[in-house]
């Protein structure tokens, strides 16, 4: 489920979305698309794929269940195979748990191990499946010192105990603290990992969670995509300024030595 864009003057970015039939996930595909990069993306149900790879000129749909072991590495298959490669992976697809929301005393068993599988064990495989082809853009990019990027999207519900919000709130901030782990380890490859927290949003997420909110005082998912767009953008640059600044700190010493060579 294949649309063509015509290239920007710039090298396209390779981007993976997870959720991207609605909501914030959208708005990331669309918004990627829009500036000519290419876009595969992740949802359940086959016929919205179809119709948002239809709509986003760019895109490429993949049918596919992140909280499914089995879905994992036949998605990181087919998302080399659409791009060719992957610069970017953005794990978006997030379940609340229990709907409507619950104490976690009255939290079934089976809610909050849906909750586990697709905010904390999906992104884990499929990071896991994925790493080759992350690694590699960031071996390519070498040379220009981008890095390749993988982003995980949190929210404050991972660091404030919100009653009520135990199952997400729990699956999050294990979501958040992987990010770091993996941060720490992926960093002497070239690999940025980040989470995100893009704030409350006008989705339908966020209107199952809490379905009386006052949509006008909500950021809509088109802004918080932008951000997260601006944030990817910066993350890849680190590693050039990281460079850039390692060789003046290196000239200086260097400078430094020959001055005081010359004085002594």
């Amino acid at each position: 489920m294949t649309h063509s864009h015509p290239h920007s003057a710039a090298t396209p970015l390779r981007v993976a979305v997870t959720g991207g039939t609605s909501g914030l996930g959208l708005a990331l595909v669309e918004a990627f698309a829009a500036r000519g990069d290419r876009v595969a993306f992740v949802a359940r149900d086959a016929g919205r794929v179809a119709r948002v790879a239809r709509a986003v000129a760019g895109s490429h749909g993949i049918v596919g269940d992140v909280a499914k072991k089995e879905d994992a590495h036949p998605i990181a298959l087919q998302i080399g195979g659409a791009l060719g490669g992957l610069d970017v992976l953005i794990h978006n697809a997030s379940s609340l748990g229990p709907v409507p929301l619950a104490l976690l005393a009255d939290t079934a068993c089976e809610d909050f191990e849906a909750a586990l599988a697709v905010n904390v064990l999906g992104p884990f495989r499929l990071t896991k499946a994925l790493l080759g082809l992350l690694a590699t853009s960031a071996r390519d990019s070498r040379g220009d010192g981008r890095r390749a990027v993988i982003v995980n999207v949190t929210s404050d519900a991972a660091v404030t105990p919100y009653a009520g919000w135990g199952a997400y709130g729990a699956s999050k901030a294990a979501l958040l603290h992987m990010s770091r782990i993996w941060h720490d380890e992926l960093a002497p490859h070239g690999v940025a990992v980040v989470a995100v927290d893009p704030g409350d949003m006008d989705t339908p997420l966020h209107a199952a969670a809490v379905p009386d909110a006052d949509r006008s005082t909500l950021k809509s998912p088109a802004e918080a995509a932008r951000e997260i767009v601006d944030r990817i953008e910066g993350e890849r640059a680190a590693r050039s300024r990281s460079l850039v600044d390692s060789r003046r700190a290196v000239a200086a010493t260097e400078t430094a030595a020959a001055t005081a060579a010359r004085m002594s």
